[in-house]
């Protein structure tokens, strides 16, 4: 868990005389889709098909969102949240939503809420500009499946895609077959760059995808890792 070590240390230092303070996480119940999402142009997202949840961390006046495909509640200072040991990926995900509000209270990031309605299809739709902006025409290694990101890129870019889903694996989505964990190296070691899911930082598996190559992540879940390790973040619909 060598890699959280860092971030336990940056929550500490922001947190300084807070550490009682209480912060209320929220999973399942947990943020029903509508609450996390709304009603988005398209019915095909992870979180839509109870795939995933959203874990929502409260501190103060700010929040922070996390993915997460385990459920669970949690109430308790951020002493308490310091103290879990992070074996879980629901123990990540209130760790990491936390860290998420922490560091916007601190006003240190913004867009740590996820965006709602029509924001996830205007999102995506700027996606494909801003990779062209940043490295020209690469080809892409994406990690996860996040449909109007795929549908967009799809159109303009070279695509091998990897998710964990046995529902999505070896399906057709958009004209690309989805592809299982085991051809993950392959894929990495034929894209030009990574565009990955944030969510990598809770479900432990980030650090794979370090030190390869360029490398975007997506979405609210890695906003306060991006900012303090310095990753490509684009998340530009966020709350």
């Amino acid at each position: 868990m060598e890699y959280y070590k860092k971030l336990k240390t940056e929550l500490h230092a922001m947190a300084g005389q807070m550490m009682d303070e209480t912060v209320t996480v929220v999973s399942a119940r947990p943020l029903s889709p509508q609450e996390a999402i709304g009603k988005p142009d398209r019915t095909d997202f992870p979180i839509l098909k109870g795939k995933e949840v959203m874990v929502e961390a409260v501190f103060r006046d700010y929040r922070g969102h996390a993915f997460t495909d385990m459920p669970g509640n949690f109430q308790g200072s951020l002493q308490a949240v310091m103290d879990l040991d992070l074996q879980t990926d629901f123990e990540r995900a209130v760790f990491i939503a936390t860290f998420n509000a922490v560091m916007r209270d601190a006003g240190r990031i913004s867009n740590t809420v996820h965006c709602r309605d029509s924001e996830p299809k205007i999102c995506a739709e700027q996606l494909p500009a801003f990779i062209t902006e940043q490295f020209g025409n690469p080809k892409i290694a994406f990690v996860g499946f996040q449909p109007a990101m795929l549908e967009q890129l799809s159109q303009s870019f070279m695509l091998r895609v990897i998710d964990l889903d046995e529902d999505n694996i070896g399906a057709d989505r958009f004209g690309l077959t989805i592809e299982g964990p085991e051809n993950t190296e392959d894929v990495l070691s034929w894209g030009d760059i990574i565009v990955a899911t944030g969510s990598t930082c809770v479900n432990g598996t980030i650090g794979y995808f370090l030190n390869k190559k360029p490398v975007v992540f997506y979405g609210v879940t890695v906003a306060g890792p991006a900012a303090l390790y310095g990753y490509h973040r684009f998340c530009p619909c966020a709350g």
